[in-house]
């Protein structure tokens, strides 16, 4: 896959410096390295990849709970941690959108809808989202005629003058109606209407999201790695 080189450096290495900038009020650790809140985010990183960088993760990490990275270039393993999983996924970004009309009735969801965010992300596991998660950002989603919460779209890392768009998912009672796209493209146009530009994440070999996001307007901008270690 060919990616459209975005020369922008925060996204070279997007949770470092969400955690150094806009979200580093929620951030742990050291000017080396800093991690997400356990019940918000798996997500840690370092300024560099040097070893006293990779070094400083250690004392941020609990046995047995995985630490997951994402970023432009190869990511080292840290000292004393061993590999859970690494793949390949590519970074898309939009200054304008295609959205689809809106054809269900979506509602902002706050944290009165938290306990059903989690229910729905454990099922369809759209990426890593925890108990905390939906405090990242605003966060919208369809409900069935029966009340349940069966799609969703919100918002997650935030660096200058970027918001990611995140947690898009759809039960599978609900799938072939798109949900998806509706909810991403809302979540984007409310991004771009800001001031800001959207952008995401997918496994490379997600065709299905790539081609979803092309859709509304998304572009591969830049490839990236992702991978997750777990202190023994």
């Amino acid at each position: 896959m060919t990616a459209t080189k975005v020369s922008t450096r925060v996204l070279q290495r997007p949770i470092w410096h969400a955690l150094t900038t806009r979200q580093s009020g929620l951030a742990a650790g050291t000017p080396r390295a800093r991690r997400f809140p356990f019940d918000v985010s798996p997500f840690a990183a370092t300024a560099q990849d040097d070893p006293a960088s990779l070094a400083a993760l250690l004392p941020l990490a609990v046995p047995g709970q995985p630490l997951v990275f994402l970023q432009e270039g190869p990511i080292p393993t840290p000292p004393g941690f061993v590999e859970e999983f690494r793949g390949s996924g590519v970074q898309m970004t939009a200054t304008c959108l295609d959205a689809p009309d809106r054809t269900a009735d979506v509602r902002d969801l706050g944290e009165y809808d938290a306990a059903d965010m989690l229910a729905l992300a454990t099922l369809t596991r759209p990426g890593p989202f925890l108990s905390r998660t939906n405090t990242l950002g605003a966060f919208v989603g369809i409900r069935d005629d029966g009340g349940r919460l069966v799609a969703m779209a919100g918002e997650r890392l935030r660096v200058q003058g970027h918001t990611e768009v995140s947690g898009v998912c759809t039960h599978p009672d609900a799938r072939g109606h798109g949900h998806a796209a509706l909810l991403s493209g809302i979540v984007a146009g409310r991004i771009l209407d800001s001031g800001e530009k959207p952008f995401l994440h997918a496994f490379a070999t997600n065709r299905t999201a790539i081609d979803l996001y092309s859709r509304l307007g998304f572009i591969v901008s830049r490839d990236v790695a992702v991978a997750a270690f777990r202190r023994p």
